[in-house]
């Protein structure tokens, strides 16, 4: 029994005092050697608590639709050369595409579409002498599926960037139709943010029209071509221009294709920053075949519209390796490649609202959760010790437990205090005192049996126990749903709740009767106060 009694004794104390050791950073600033043996973060406030980053963003449909009719329309042109179908004509209206064929190739046309994409219906047709001239336009239902789903690989592009970003517990949710919720607590650089999570990061490998290189910005664009800006940054002074550079409007190879994006220094670059890229097999042999093609050219590699660099292709490139230059700075760099690894978002973002919550209104709301905790913490001591008297300090001091080992917990797996924290820790306050009301009642029941003092205590925490452990798994049930199906701070509310529970089954059963024993075997009471 003594044994037994020791071992438990020394348990509560152990946790105690890790408790402890990872609650302190939040009290002391560790200096010397002492930072590389202790833990150094403190608890990790939520945005309703410490301020940071409030996004409501939007997909830009209309771009969306742009780029779906462009995809489309360079697969029907590939696909027509490739089944030798000779197109008159074949330009964009809006949303759709107009096509011009020869009559004669009806029948194999319509095969193309069917096999090659179905997701396109012919809108009109007409028949002018031997020239059939058909309006194609994306199926409704195909609109809609990928309008669905740009929205989820927007919230997983968005998610990506963030992690890579370091952002500490962030809040990424869908909200409504076509828009997305970012929280993002206690973000140091906004705007270095907003950059991160808004760019579209569509890159595109195109070539320069090298015979109309001199008109570029000067008098109308070339037909075929496009005016885009070059961007230069001067590596003495730091500073950014931009030239116009003429390149072929056609796409030779896009990012979708990419498998990474890393940061690399020196080699041709003169120890400066720049961005390797790798490609998986197909985007590889694409790639192989494109430098093949233009040895001796220039291919500009393109990212959001801008012109990063326009290197001269010297030799066919295998391996599907190729690297993004641009002067850059490391941090640009960084910000380059985490967006190129997390993949490009489907469509543009459009900001609806942007609230940066500043930190006094999170001190607002500790001091009011605190003076909450506070007020029931003090109710529900003296209302144990009024009740329950001496056996009513155990179960506080089993409740103080209780609260240093789940601020402890919180510290120690790094998990974010939110309001909906807040209150999960008072609710888990109630829940102890509620598990202590049960054993002490099952004790006065043993009590008014006759038994002694240790028959009493250990039958009350042994006809207890069932009802206790019961409650307890119903609580981390719920808190296990909420969790699944719930977001922001309902999910803050589940994890706090749910680690309580389990602290609390720990302090109010084991810790309580482990300070029991060693009062019923240090003094050997013969009557109990309760």
């Amino acid at each position: 029994m003594l044994k037994s009694l020791k071992i438990r004794v020394i348990l509560v104390l152990v946790f105690l005092a890790i408790s402890i050791v990872y609650l302190l950073p939040n009290f002391v600033d560790f200096t010397g050697k002492w930072r590389e043996y202790l833990p150094s973060d403190k608890i990790h406030l939520g945005l309703d608590l410490k301020g940071g980053m409030h996004l409501l963003l939007a997909l830009d449909t209309d771009a969306m639709m742009k780029n779906l009719t462009d995809r489309k329309f360079n697969t029907l042109k590939e696909s027509m050369i490739r089944e030798g179908i000779r197109f008159l004509s074949l330009d964009r209206k809006g949303d759709d595409i107009s096509v011009s064929v020869r009559n004669e190739q009806r029948e194999k046309f319509y095969n193309l579409i069917g096999k090659e994409l179905p997701d396109l219906k012919v809108k009109t047709s007409t028949v002018s002498g031997e020239v059939l001239t058909l309006d194609l336009t994306i199926l409704e239902k195909e609109i809609e599926n990928i309008k669905e789903n740009a929205v989820r690989q927007a919230l997983e592009t968005i998610r990506n960037r963030i992690d890579q970003f370091g952002v500490s517990e962030p809040v990424i949710v869908k909200s409504g139709e076509d828009q997305i919720l970012v929280q993002l607590p206690g973000v140091k650089d906004p705007e270095r943010a907003r950059e991160l999570i808004g760019r579209t990061a569509q890159l595109e490998f195109k070539l320069v029209d090298e015979e109309n290189a001199g008109r570029a910005g000067v008098g109308p664009v070339p037909e075929g071509d496009e005016l885009l800006m070059q961007r230069n940054r001067n590596r003495q002074t730091g500073v950014t221009t931009t030239t116009p550079i003429l390149l072929k409007k056609e796409t030779l190879l896009t990012g979708e294709l990419l498998t990474d994006a890393q940061v690399r220094i020196g080699g041709e670059f003169q120890n400066e920053p720049y961005v390797a890229i790798e490609f998986n097999s197909e985007g590889a042999r694409i790639f192989e075949r494109i430098t093949a093609d233009n040895v001796n050219r220039r291919i500009a590699i393109v990212l959001d519209n801008t012109v990063y660099s326009a290197p001269v292709v010297r030799e066919r490139i295998g391996g599907g390796k190729a690297s993004i230059s641009g002067n850059f700075t490391m941090e640009e760099a960084k910000d380059l490649a985490i967006i190129l690894r997390a993949g490009a978002l489907p469509a543009p973002v459009k900001e609806v609202q942007n609230i940066t919550i500043g930190p006094s209104l999170g001190q607002d709301s500790i001091r009011r959760g605190v003076q909450a905790a506070v007020v029931g913490a003090v109710l529900v001591i003296a209302f144990m010790i009024v009740y329950y008297r001496a056996c009513g300090v155990v179960a506080n001091m089993a409740l103080f437990l209780n609260m240093i080992y789940l601020l402890g917990a919180f510290a120690a797996l790094k998990a974010t205090m939110t309001l909906p924290g807040i209150a999960g820790i008072i609710l888990t306050m109630g829940m102890g005192v509620d598990s202590n009301v049960l054993i002490f009642e099952r004790i006065r029941e043993e009590l008014r049996l006759g038994k002694t003092v240790r028959a009493a205590v250990d039958g009350g925490y042994q006809k207890a126990w069932v009802t206790i452990f019961d409650a307890h798994i119903t609580t981390l049930i719920t808190t296990f749903i909420l969790f699944m199906f719930g977001t922001g701070p309902i999910k803050g509310f589940a994890v706090t709740l749910s680690i309580g529970v389990i602290i609390n089954l720990f302090t109010a059963v084991f810790g309580s009767k482990a300070l029991f024993d060693w009062i019923i075997a240090r003094y050997k009471p013969r009557s109990l106060s309760i």
